[in-house]
This record gives structure tokens, sequence and C-alpha cells, in this order.
């Protein structure tokens, strides 16, 4: 039996995370869809609810790890929807401020109550949990700290 290199299993490896990462968004989706919500709008709007009244596009884009344009392409969706409202600042300024309305407030409430992710996390045990918790923190750390993400 050959043995594998080292790059070939870490590929495998890679290979797998964005094979668990599409199924888990896929299953997530399967859900959302009876809300007509995409999992990413769903997310914006619970990251919202997080920073609080009145974000910034830019807090926005941080939080979900994307580039402001990006974010700013997305709201005016999710405004047309009727799930946020942009506030400029002032007359002048260009700075929007980014403010949930009741139906996006709706969407967050419906949404929480996942079957999917609990379904999904029942399969670990508390311990298998929290290794699993461990090691994804601990590649997280690592990219943040070598200015890879």
């Amino acid at each position: 039996m050959k043995k594998q290199n080292l790059s070939d299993s870490n590929f495998e490896l890679w290979h797998l995370v964005g094979k668990v990462n599409h199924s888990l968004m896929k299953a997530r989706q399967k859900e959302l869809n009876q809300y007509r919500i995409p999992a990413r709008q769903a997310y914006i709007l619970r990251t919202m609810q997080d920073l609080g009244k009145n974000t910034t596009l830019s807090e926005l884009a941080k939080k979900v790890e994307r580039e402001v344009h990006v974010i700013s392409r997305q709201t005016v969706k999710m405004e047309n929807d009727g799930l946020i409202k942009r506030i400029k600042d002032t007359p002048k300024s260009n700075l929007l401020r980014l403010e949930l309305t009741e139906k996006g407030l709706e969407i967050i409430k419906v949404s929480r109550r996942s079957k999917s992710i609990d379904t999904i996390f029942s399969y670990l045990s508390p311990e298998k949990r929290k290794q699993l918790e461990s090691t994804l923190n601990l590649i997280l750390n690592k990219l943040e700290e070598r200015n890879l993400v």
C-alpha cells in the first residue's frame, strides 16, 4: 500500500471541509426556502441584530467578512424586499445606517427555529462538538494571525 504524502492528505481534507460547508449551506437553504429568503440574507439579518440598531455598511461587511460593495448590493435588494431600511446619516453624507424592519425581525425569529441546524449538530456528542469547535477556532485564529483572511 502506497503511503499518501502530506500535501495530498491536506488537499483531501480541504476538499472534505468544502463539501461539508456546501452541504451545510444546502440543508440550511432548503429549510429557509419556505420563507423565500436566501441563507446569506438570513445570516446578514441575524448579524445586523447582533450588531444593534443603526449598523453601518462597513461594520456589517467586516462582521460577515465581505467587501462593502458586495454588502451594499445585498442590502439594496433586502431593502426592496422590505427586510431592512437604508438610512442616510446626514443629507450630505455618504454614510448609510442600516435598520431592521418588522418583516426583517420576523424572518430572524422564524429562521432561528432551525431544525436543520439542530439535527446536523445532534449527530455530535457534547465532547465531539467541543472538539470540532476548538479545531475550527484554531484554524480561524491561525488564518487571522497570518493575515490570510
